[in-house]
């Protein structure tokens, strides 16, 4: 799995968390945790609930982002070594059929001579 799969799952894995959390005060606060409670005091618990979760999110979202960012730059450093590489290699391939090449050369040049020491 990519870097940049792991970060979308991860802020996916944030909002259903943040989600799950502002249902579960919600519900908290509608049953009134099994008192008598005051209703002002489960709007307050509901709302820093939903804060929270909210501030959770938004850290999540974040650190995908970065995330991301980090493995776009990674990606972005691996290609161009990869160029890199790559060049050199085809240089060396070059060279390795060049000197192929005047060899071959060479070995023609050595047959045809034998070539003319037998023709009468």
């Amino acid at each position: 799995m990519s870097q940049d799969e792991l970060s979308r799952k991860r802020c996916r894995h944030a909002g259903a968390l943040a989600a799950v959390l502002a249902v579960g005060v919600a519900g908290v606060a509608w049953t009134g945790c099994g008192g008598g409670g005051d209703n002002g005091e489960a709007q307050k618990g509901i709302e820093k609930g939903v804060e929270e979760a909210e501030k959770g999110l938004e850290k999540g979202k974040k650190e995908a982002e970065e995330g991301l960012r980090k493995a776009r730059e990674e990606a972005k450093k691996g290609g161009e070594k990869g160029k890199k590489e790559a060049q050199r290699g085809i240089e060396k391939g070059v060279k390795e059929a060049e000197k192929g090449v005047e060899k071959g050369v060479e070995e023609a040049e050595k047959g045809l001579e034998e070539a003319e020491g037998y023709s009468p």
